[in-house]
């Protein structure tokens, strides 16, 4: 089967040992996870995981299903690219001395779209928020000024549709339970 891309979208309560628990479903089935991102999502006390991983569909689903399963995890969405936006974020650490001797370097960082963090005497912290191909394409021309230390961030997404689709989730589980509480109380 074609192995792709996939984007996969956790909420959960903000419990320790969580991200153990997910990862290993992942290491179970020979999945190398490429980034990981934990952050509070936009519902208060609700956490977003979001996770990327190449693989096929049906494997995916399963690994979907199998979060679904952990008692903190209230929800979990898979994506392909086309259905999400996504950016991540990269720092460059390049000697102060390359970017006064050489002007090209301002060139490069103004060519990527990318901005100056700090300078101190001894070096220039860069970052470039981009999809993982621009940040590597600054990494590379970089190279050559001497980058002491790179680092990206996980990937960042947003749904392409127009409302967040846990909130959906949420409303559809308060519609539901306020249905069976209306029956069980016989209105």
């Amino acid at each position: 089967m074609e192995q792709q891309l996939f984007t996969v979208t956790v909420f959960t309560e903000n419990q320790a040992g969580l991200l153990n628990q997910i990862s290993v479903i992942f290491y179970r089935r020979g999945l190398n996870i490429e980034s990981l991102s934990v952050s509070p999502s936009s519902i208060e006390g609700i956490h977003k995981f979001t996770i990327t991983c190449f693989s096929n569909r049906p494997m995916m689903e399963r690994v979907v299903k199998q979060i679904e399963k952990r008692i903190d995890v209230l929800r979990a969405f898979l994506y392909t690219d086309d259905e999400i936006v996504y950016q991540e974020v990269a720092l460059y650490k390049v000697p102060t001395l390359q970017l006064l001797d050489d002007t090209c370097v301002e060139d490069v960082i103004r060519r990527h779209s990318a901005r100056i963090l700090e300078i101190t005497r001894q070096y220039v912290v860069i970052e470039k928020t981009g999809h993982p191909e621009e940040t590597q394409a600054l990494f590379h021309e970089l190279q050559k000024y001497d980058i002491r230390q790179f680092v990206r961030s996980g990937r960042v997404v947003v749904t392409k549709s127009a409302q967040e689709v846990f909130s959906m989730f949420l409303k559809e589980q308060e519609i539901r339970k306020s249905t069976t509480d209306s029956a069980a109380t016989g209105s």
